[in-house]
């Protein structure tokens, strides 16, 4: 859990949680992707809910019957809106990102840097891929930029990949 962004706006998240019990415990490398992602949303994020409950917001995420659970609380933690996404749609983005991330992750240790940096274009192009979807899925709900949608898209790939 990490808390405070420097970004003022009441429409932002102030807090992300990831559910303990949804998340798998991974390789160094993406645990450190996951929390540098949680550090670099709450420094700069636009979030607003959609029914015009106003902010700041606290943002807890789970896997509950195989959809994304996103559980959200004003900045007193009282209850504003709880609403599941079905993971369906994200399934294959998120097979091919997990993978081009380990093609990555292995690179960085052996290969040349014009591979790497094809690799990480790769990598990059299904992570934007799988932030546009989101913020189609979130429409109605929730609110977000696409620099926020990114980091919520990493956040989502912590959950769903359990190792």
């Amino acid at each position: 859990m990490f808390e405070e962004p420097t970004n003022s706006s009441p429409q932002r998240l102030i807090e992300v949680t990831l559910d303990e019990g949804s998340i798998g415990r991974n390789k160094p490398e993406v645990e450190q992707e996951r929390d540098v992602a949680i550090f670099d949303l709450l420094e700069s994020n636009s979030f607003a809910l959609a029914n015009g409950k106003p902010g700041p917001y606290r943002l807890t995420l789970s896997i509950a019957e195989k959809r994304l659970v996103f559980d959200v609380k004003d900045s007193d933690a009282a209850a504003l809106s709880t609403f599941m996404l079905s993971l369906t749609p994200f399934k294959r983005i998120a097979k091919d990102y997990f993978f081009v991330c380990e093609t990555y992750y292995e690179a960085i240790r052996t290969a040349p840097p014009s591979r790497i940096e094809a690799i990480d274009m790769a990598r990059r192009g299904l992570h934007d891929e799988g932030s546009e979807l989101l913020i189609v899925r979130l429409e109605g709900k929730v609110k977000v930029d696409f620099d926020t949608a990114r980091r919520l898209f990493t956040l989502i790939c912590a959950l769903y990949w359990k190792g």
